[in-house]
């Protein structure tokens, strides 16, 4: 009598993973620059959910949160001009003409400094005074992180922060660039946020203008 035999688990399981793995390379081979550009708004969305939690971190376990590291007057509401923040570095493209609240203000740290979470970095809230440390180790920059010229628009692949003095609070948006994300499940769309063309994360997502365009 013949044995006859069938496949092992082992190599069903090894047949498997060469068909995903062949499928995969089909997928980004057919449009390698959609697949691009949903891989870099994916980071976008975790980056700026990383960014959101860390600061709800910080203003539930700080008895007087500083959200422009300094005494909140950069903030929409303080004493001195409404401030948009900017991940893009200044030694790169020095962002010139944005408008919070009525008031043309904007900021940007060095490329180097630019993730730190000691009040030095593109956001300027002091992370590392948190006991035990800071919940993160940098903050994020957008995987792209520049603007083509000094006036900004909402197109720029770039993350915008601001804050308001009262009550206080903070907003984080950002661009994504996929059909996936804008199109077939258009994330900027179903934040909740009062701007229809950026992704927007925060306590208050009214902060940052609803314009197209800053």
């Amino acid at each position: 009598m013949k044995n006859k035999k069938g496949f092992t688990l082992l190599e069903l399981l090894i047949v498997i993973a060469i068909l995903a793995i062949l499928g995969a390379i089909v997928i980004f081979l057919l449009n390698p620059t959609e697949t691009l550009k949903k891989a870099r708004d994916s980071q976008r969305i975790s980056d700026l959910s990383t960014i959101k939690t860390a600061l709800r971190i910080y203003l539930t376990s700080t008895s007087s949160p500083k959200l422009d590291g300094g005494t909140n007057t950069l903030c929409i509401g303080g004493s001195d001009q409404d401030t948009i923040w900017y991940s893009a570095p200044s030694d790169g493209q020095a962002i010139t003409d944005t408008i919070v609240g009525g008031s043309a203000s904007s900021s940007q740290a060095t490329a180097t400094n630019g993730g730190l979470v000691d009040g030095n970095g593109w956001i300027k809230v002091n992370l590392s005074s948190l006991v035990g440390g800071s919940p993160i180790s940098t903050f994020p920059i957008d995987p792209t992180n520049m603007v083509t010229v000094a006036a900004v628009t909402s197109t720029d692949l770039v993350y915008r922060y601001s804050c308001d003095n009262s009550p206080l609070g903070f907003e984080i948006n950002a661009q994504l660039e996929s059909n996936a994300f804008t199109v077939e499940d258009n994330k900027r769309a179903k934040d909740d946020g009062n701007n229809a063309n950026l992704y927007e994360v925060g306590s208050d997502l009214t902060i940052l203008p609803a314009s197209s365009d800053f």
